[in-house]
């Protein structure tokens, strides 16, 4: 029997041809284009600031105390800039229908106050009365042009929204979410 037979092969070491160098310069120049493509995609990412989850709950849960010390059952809701919902407090003694008008007046204002420039939703119902589309407008789902939604930003820029729902009149809910934003306005800003 062979000595050989059964183990395997020698190496056989071979000098880089043309095919194999080429191969290996596409290789280099596709993991470099790969590298500074992921660089390119990163600059062109547009990152939008959101509300901390605590300081959400903090202005939600103040508009809804300001309701009830003038005697008033609410539904705060805060959203993201995106439209969706952070955190909602229904409030005692509060009806079911508090929960989709705090709602809805916190997404018109992060749906509606880029393009119409508002901080309120009766801004929003202002500008309107002018506005030859407004029931186009108006028609869009989830939008709500009543008193009681009013934007939250940092250094001017959308970063939620507060909707306030069940006062006897818009202006009071209004109010209400102004004493949410309010109350957590200094954190907002903090670096």
């Amino acid at each position: 029997m062979n000595r050989n037979q059964g183990a395997a092969a020698p190496i056989q070491h071979q000098r880089p041809t043309k095919l194999s160098a080429g191969l290996a310069s596409r290789a280099l120049l596709i993991a470099t284009g790969a590298l500074f493509g992921q660089v390119a995609w990163a600059q062109g990412v547009v990152s939008r600031g959101e509300l901390s989850l605590d300081l959400a709950e903090r202005a939600a849960r103040e508009a809804v105390k300001a309701c009830e010390a003038a005697g008033y059952a609410v539904t705060a809701t805060v959203v993201d800039p995106a439209g969706l919902v952070k955190v909602a407090l229904k409030g005692d003694r509060s009806t079911v229908h508090t929960r989709d008008s705090s709602y809805r007046k916190a997404y018109t204002v992060v749906t509606m106050a880029p393009i119409f420039k508002f901080d309120a939703t009766s801004q929003f119902a202002e500008k309107l009365k002018a506005n030859p589309s407004a029931p186009a407008l108006t028609s869009i789902p989830d939008i709500l042009a009543l008193a009681g939604g009013v934007a939250i930003r940092r250094q001017g820029e959308l970063v939620a929204a507060l909707g306030v729902g069940g006062a006897p009149g818009g202006d009071k809910d209004e109010a209400c979410a102004l004493a949410g934003v309010a109350k957590v306005s200094a954190d907002i800003e903090a670096p």
